[in-house]
């Protein structure tokens, strides 16, 4: 779906940082519905799918409240490398032994043309983040998911206006945005399943709406 060298570019772009492999996406690149999430993990680098493991349980659990399959939907991250661990402490284990780490801005800003360029290919109707780290990507710090979480909005998207650029930019056309929260939020505070439920319920009624296939629909 995207240019190859646009993806060596950018793998290039993230030589310097601790992250390893690569992961581009998976799912239907046709569809009208994009999930965006954070960063693969050992798990998906391991299987080359994205939302694998338990992670990946749980995001089923939300396609299934939506009665979708991973077939009627393009998932992919902000950054497409795993960021690892790289204290002291982590330095002393094997790369592949270390923890998963949030991605830094740098990161973030090393693979930003890959997202702008998955979102211009498949000018998704609707695109769902998962989790702070994609909402933060795509409408900069103003936002809070605690606050937007379970509801569409409309807005310019920020992107990253050149390859040489350092900061990204509201620029182009808006898109309908629907922000929940991580598939993984769940194994450390159990008590928002009943708020994703919410959420996915909210998330049916806006793709009615914007006449996104459902199977249940035929």
């Amino acid at each position: 779906m995207i240019d190859t060298e646009l993806v060596k570019c950018c793998v290039e772009r993230l030589k310097s940082y601790p992250c390893e492999g690569f992961l581009l996406g998976g799912g239907n690149s046709k569809a009208d519905l994009l999930f965006v999430g954070e960063a693969p993990g050992r798990d998906e680098l391991t299987t080359q799918k994205p939302f694998t493991g338990k992670a990946g349980a749980s995001l089923n659990e939300y396609l299934s409240e939506l009665a979708l399959t991973r077939d009627d939907i393009y998932v992919t991250s902000t950054v497409r490398s795993r960021p690892y661990k790289h204290d002291d402490k982590s330095k002393l284990k094997p790369i592949k032994q270390r923890a998963n780490r949030t991605p830094t801005q740098k990161e973030v800003l090393a693979h930003a043309p890959l997202l702008d360029e998955t979102i211009a290919i498949m000018k998704p109707k609707v695109i769902v983040t998962l989790g702070a780290i994609a909402l933060k990507r795509l409408t900069g710090n103003e936002l809070s998911l605690k606050n937007v979480h379970g509801q569409a909005f409309c807005t310019q998207l920020l992107k990253l206006p050149s390859l040489e650029a350092n900061r990204l930019e509201r620029i182009g056309e808006k898109h309908v945005l629907f922000p929940t929260f991580h598939p993984a939020a769940v194994f450390y505070n159990p008590s928002l399943k009943r708020v994703i439920r919410m959420d996915m319920l909210a998330l049916k009624e806006l793709l009615t709406f914007q006449g996104v296939y459902q199977p249940n629909m035929r």
